[in-house]
This record gives structure tokens, C-alpha cells and sequence, in this order.
């Protein structure tokens, strides 16, 4: 799973509908308000934003990577990925055959 936060819901739904229709991720969650601390330019930053859940495989996580980088608003994205060791049978095997099937 790879998290990605953007500047708003819309932002998150156009990357998360375009790595879903390359076959890059089987689904992308948008969690459509966070609130984000951090450093920026030596200024503290509250910010509200939203989270995007992205549920790819391994061998497909750096193509995410890249395109989220060529596609995010933001100068520095975060892209955090997190390993999955455990799931539904199914649906890891259901997730695997979205992002192994050509587009249509």
C-alpha cells in the first residue's frame, strides 16, 4: 500500500482514478479530510488535506511512484509505502490480477 496526500479531495480523486484505469493499483481509497503538521521552508504548516490509499503489488509500486510524482501538484509529494504480509486471500488475488491485466 502506497499513501499519498494531496492538496484536496479532488486532487486525490484524479490520481487515484488514473493509476486505477492504468492498471498501476487495484483500488485507491480517498480519505477526503486529514489535517497535516509540518516544516516547510522554516515555517510550521497546518494544513488540511486528503489521503489517498493506493493497493497495488510489489512489482508495480515503483510505476506508482513515478507517476504520482509526474502527476501530484505538490513540489515534494509525500509518497510513503507500506509493505502488506498479511490479507484476505481473495482479495490479494483479486488485487494482483487488476494490476497484472492490460488496458482496456
Amino acid at each position: 500500500m502506497i499513501m499519498v496526500t494531496t492538496g484536496g479531495r479532488n486532487d486525490a480523486e484524479r490520481l487515484g482514478e488514473g493509476l486505477v484505469v492504468e492498471h498501476l493499483a487495484g483500488c485507491c481509497t480517498v480519505i477526503p479530510m486529514v489535517h497535516s503538521f509540518y516544516y516547510w521552508d522554516g515555517q510550521l504548516k497546518r494544513e488540511h488535506e486528503s489521503l489517498l490509499l493506493v493497493k497495488t503489488i510489489e512489482s508495480r509500486a515503483q510505476a506508482v511512484q513515478e507517476y504520482v510524482r509526474k502527476n501530484h501538484t505538490y513540489e515534494l509529494p509525500e509518497i510513503i509505502q507500506v509493505a502488506i504480509d498479511d490479507g484476505l486471500p481473495r482479495y490479494l488475488e483479486w488485487l494482483a490480477k487488476q494490476v497484472t491485466e492490460p488496458s482496456h
